[in-house]
């Protein structure tokens, strides 16, 4: 099948096949959703390889931002035909305060930030009450955003157009 076909011609396929579109659906939306979980992940730091200059904060290496997508995500759809409708609906999120700016990408104005300083492992920590702070923003003045939703999005498409073109292969036996 071809990738230009649109989603909406593949369920209109699967219905001619005589299909349990809503099982196949909900089975489609479920496997999408868990695999743009993975794509956010996967493009989420700490990436193998990869440093942000010279110093990177704490949160960047714990991982912590990347295991926020498994849990705050809702992989298992809800709606459908289960529920009288006729959409099936899975949430990818990331509740971190600071995920918009990773995804997107930040200006950096020069600024003294309270708190901020250079743990004895060369890493950027914070403790709001540290008798110290850090001007910030003086060399970087932009901060590059990793777009993980926009390659979370991409990995859902391809899954669900992939998952309904082979459901179709299979019901055309």
């Amino acid at each position: 099948m071809s990738g230009a076909v649109s989603l909406q011609k593949r369920i209109q396929q699967l219905k001619k096949a005589g299909a349990d579109l809503p099982e196949v659906l909900y089975r489609t939306a479920k496997a999408a959703t868990l695999r743009a979980v993975e794509a956010a992940q996967d493009a989420t730091p700490p990436k193998a390889g990869t440093g942000r200059g010279p110093y990177i904060g704490e949160n960047m290496i714990t991982g912590e931002l990347k295991a926020h997508w498994a849990t705050d995500s809702k992989t298992e759809p809800m709606g459908g035909a289960l529920s009288g409708g006729s959409t099936y609906v899975t949430v990818l999120a990331n509740d971190m305060q600071y995920a918009s700016y990773v995804n997107d990408g930040h200006r950096m104005d020069r600024h003294f930030v309270p708190g901020l300083y250079i743990n004895d492992n060369g890493l950027l920590s914070f403790d709001p009450g540290a008798k110290t702070g850090l001007v910030v923003g003086t060399k970087t003045r932009y901060v590059k955003g990793e777009f993980m939703v926009d390659k979370a999005k991409e990995a859902y498409e391809k899954t669900c157009l992939d998952l309904l073109d082979k459901e179709i292969e299979r019901l055309m036996r």
